[in-house]
């Protein structure tokens, strides 16, 4: 009969830890609607798949049901490929890594039901990763990697945070969005000028043919917390006003807009980050997350690195969307803790940081 709680109890843990085993660990990343599993040996990623849903794109949004749906068509053909891309048999994975949240709840239950699984028949741990500590933790997926304390700048559709990072398994949120998080202000905003979800890529890319020369109202947030309602707002009414006095405006200067409202929401993160900086004397700066790919936000923080005396890190592109080899490092650091989880695991939408 299959023990369910061999690895719950916590003096297990220390002698599984004892075998001083090469750790070799899958990784399971299902909190929105990319699937991705990676697989890390001893620290290092060797391979990283991931899965998209372009499904999404013709409802302008993710549809939670549908991402959930195709998370169960798509989920062992990529564990499958991680496997063999990595080649590791599975029957030598002896860690199972899952994001535990936060997500969309539907999504998130594809993805630990599957883990919890695997780990049970394979008779192996489990470890329950935070999505968002996943992403800061990314940058020790390759070199250069961040001295401690380092100032992360987390950025996606979802989330915006400026973070202390004291050690890998030690942080502190400084300030965080009071509404829309960055990611989403890009995609609203394109779908006022009309462009496809998700419209933050294109924002950015039709910014590099074009000037930042329309002004928008910007936030005035006290301490290191964001708001990105009243800058929409701004957008909405400029276009509104532009459009009845000439309805080809936005056709016409699309290039512009798109470079203005990017700049726009660069200058609104790299504001607070600069305060965060010189108030605590922290000069190691990274960004995270899905718009770190941001061309704008990305070549705003190599210039201002002279100005500010900063050791900057920025991801490659592979590692600042949703991916499984961030969730495989983040698992990492746990298992070196002894941090693991059990059958018991749950999925939450709202984890907290």
């Amino acid at each position: 009969m299959v023990k369910i709680e061999k690895f719950s109890v916590r003096q297990n843990y220390s002698l599984y830890l004892q075998k001083k085993l090469l750790a070799k660990i899958l990784a399971i990343e299902s909190s929105c609607d990319d699937m991705s599993a990676a697989v890390l040996i001893d620290g290092d990623v060797v391979s990283n798949v991931i899965a998209s849903q372009l499904i999404h794109e013709q409802y302008g949004g993710v549809v939670p049901e549908v991402a959930s749906r195709q998370h169960l068509i798509d989920i062992v053909p990529v564990v499958d490929e991680a496997l063999k891309n990595a080649q590791v048999p599975l029957n030598e994975i002896n860690f199972i890594a899952v994001t535990q949240g936060p997500g969309l709840l539907g999504s998130l239950l594809v993805g630990v039901n599957f883990a919890k699984s695997m780990a049970l028949s394979l008779d192996i741990p489990l470890i329950s990763v935070n999505h968002m500590h996943a992403h800061i933790l990314s940058h020790f997926a390759e070199n250069p990697k961040p001295q401690f304390p380092f100032l992360c700048l987390t950025v996606s559709g979802g989330h915006t945070q400026i973070v202390k990072v004291i050690a890998y398994n030690h942080m502190e949120v400084l300030g965080k969005t009071i509404d829309d998080a960055a990611g989403e202000a890009f995609d609203k905003t394109g779908k006022m000028l009309g462009l496809p979800y998700p419209a933050g890529p294109i924002i950015d890319k039709l910014a590099r043919d074009g000037q930042p020369k329309f002004k928008f109202n910007l936030p005035n947030m006290q301490g290191y917390d964001y708001s990105f309602s009243g800058f929409k707002t701004s957008v909405l009414y400029f276009l509104k006003d532009k459009v009845k006095v000439s309805p080809e405006f936005i056709n016409d200067n699309l290039n512009d807009l798109c470079a203005s409202i990017q700049e726009s929401i660069v200058k609104i993160l790299i504001k607070k980050l600069i305060k965060a900086s010189q108030d605590t004397g922290i000069t190691e700066i990274a960004i995270a997350g899905g718009v770190a790919a941001n061309s704008g936000l990305r070549s705003k923080l190599e210039e201002l690195k002279s100005d500010y005396n900063w050791n900057v890190f920025i991801p490659k592109m592979q590692y600042c969307t949703d991916n499984a080899g961030m969730i495989a490092v983040a698992a990492y650091f746990k298992y070196l803790d002894g941090n693991f989880s059990d059958q018991f695991l749950i999925p939450d939408a709202k984890l907290k940081f």
